[in-house]
């Protein structure tokens, strides 16, 4: 008798396996040394690190009234880090407490770290009326 594993790809029925074969086979093939052009591309993506991926932008820098926040057009790579991080936190926060509840805050190690992390919760909580909940 073969030894069954369920898997789950969401919230939705569909009408026959291919597309969820499809998924898993993708979500493990991405991670093989030589699929993608380095560890980049995955790393800083949604779930790598136990935390949803920042909001991504494009050209033009105003598109429909929606502006690209100025810090990733001010050329400054520490400032566009900290805002990257924070905005992963926060969507974290938001969209998946779930995974916030279970993200692992020791991780965060440096002063620097710390005062990000501690901004996120501010901004968080001023945006959203409440902090999340922290272990």
């Amino acid at each position: 008798e073969l030894e069954v594993e369920e898997l789950s790809v969401g919230n939705y029925v569909l009408t026959g396996g291919e597309l969820p074969a499809l998924i898993v086979a993708d979500a493990v093939a991405r991670l093989q040394p030589g699929v993608l052009p380095n560890e980049d591309a995955y790393s800083i993506e949604s779930h790598y690190n136990g935390l949803l991926e920042f909001p991504q932008y494009t050209r033009p820098e105003e598109w429909h009234g929606r502006r690209v926040p100025e810090v990733l057009l001010s050329g400054h790579h520490g400032n566009v880090a900290d805002w990257r991080t924070k905005e992963s936190y926060k969507r974290t926060m938001a969209r998946r407490p779930d995974m916030w509840a279970r993200f692992d805050l020791t991780q965060v190690h440096s002063r620097h770290d710390k005062k990000v992390l501690a901004q996120a919760l501010e901004e968080y909580a001023r945006e959203q009326g409440g902090a999340p909940e922290t272990e």
